[in-house]
Parts: structure tokens; C-alpha cells; sequence
């Protein structure tokens, strides 16, 4: 699959949305191309250098995304929110003439749904609790709180991890083993 790359410093996972503001040409004419032609993009997190840097370096696995809602925001950008479609790997990546990231793709398997193990309900807490939050209860997502990919997946997305921790946590396949790290590094925020 050919499609368009869009680096930032967040993530977002299958099933996830996030919220963002356009205002670059090259991807004001991505999301006009995306909507025109029906189909998503791929965002992929920052290795380092910034969202507006003209050359970026990003890790090679992301998330397929579609976009779901768009307005124009109060400041004057395109407001758009996306929603994760599929975890896919980057197995090639160019800059076009316009600065657009672009690459070759291939869908990760998607990772089994399993049931959350009570020793991880102290994670389903937690996410629930982030979601009473008015900025995230805004994007209107669904989660299954018994489901340990949507519980891992979600907590990978709105908790306050360092970029490399996220990325590790993203790249795993395995929703136990994310569970397992999240209920680590959780006990690590609530030490320091």
C-alpha cells in the first residue's frame, strides 16, 4: 500500500482517535487528497526534530489512520480528528517535491483480543478514570474495558510516557505483555 506518511510526537493505535490542526500546504493538499480519494494516511512518531521540521526522522512502525471529522478551528487551522485503523510497517519512505512524507506499507496482524486479566483491573481504573477527562470524552471513542488490546492501546495513548517507551509499547504484538510493561511503568509514575 502506497500511501501518504504523517510524522508527529504523538501516537495513536487501532480503534484510537486523536485530534489535529493543519497548516502546512503539503498537508492541507494530503487531507484534500485523502477525502477526495477515500482513503487514510499513516502516522508514524517522530525519532527526533520537530513536527514542522522540512526533513524528519520516524520510527517504521505506525498506525493506519482515516479521517473522521474535520472543521475550521477558532485560530484559523483545519481542525481534522483521525481514527487508527491498523498497525502497519513502513518498508520504504521518500520526500515528494512538496516536503509530503510518502512510503510503501504492509498491515501488521492484527493482535488477538483477549480478555483483561484481573491482576491488570488497576490499568482499567486507570484508563477509565482518564477518560472522565473533558479533552479525551470529546473524541467520543469507544473502549471495551474488558478487552486487554483496547486497555493497552488506550493507556499507550494518554499516558505521560517518554516517545521511546510509547514507540516500544506500540511496536509489541502481544496486548498481555503490553498490560505487563503498562502496570510497570505506571508504578514507576506513581513512585517518582
Amino acid at each position: 500500500m502506497h500511501v501518504p506518511l504523517f510524522p508527529l510526537n504523538s501516537i495513536v493505535l487501532p480503534r484510537g482517535r486523536i485530534p489535529l490542526q493543519l497548516f502546512e500546504p503539503r498537508y492541507i493538499d494530503m487531507l484534500t487528497r485523502c477525502l477526495k480519494e477515500d482513503r487514510g494516511f499513516v502516522v508514524v512518531l517522530l525519532r527526533d526534530g520537530e513536527e514542522t521540521s522540512p526533513v524528519a526522522r520516524f520510527y517504521d512502525i505506525g498506525t493506519y489512520v482515516r479521517i473522521i471529522d474535520f472543521q475550521q478551528l477558532q485560530n484559523g487551522l483545519l481542525g481534522i480528528t483521525v481514527e487508527g485503523e491498523a498497525k502497519v510497517s513502513v518498508v520504504r519512505s521518500w520526500q515528494q517535491d512538496d516536503g509530503l512524507n510518502v512510503g510503501d506499507v504492509e498491515c501488521l496482524l492484527e493482535e488477538a483480543r483477549s480478555e483483561l486479566p484481573d491482576r491488570y483491573g488497576e490499568l482499567s481504573s486507570v484508563l477509565q478514570a482518564l477518560f472522565r477527562h473533558p479533552v479525551i470524552r470529546d473524541l467520543a471513542m469507544e473502549v471495551d474495558y474488558g478487552d486487554a488490546r483496547e486497555v493497552g492501546w488506550r493507556l499507550t495513548e494518554l499516558l505521560p510516557l517518554d516517545k521511546q517507551e510509547k514507540q516500544r509499547l506500540v511496536e509489541l504484538q502481544d496486548p498481555l505483555e503490553r498490560l505487563n510493561r503498562l502496570q510497570g511503568l505506571l508504578e514507576a509514575l506513581e513512585e517518582g
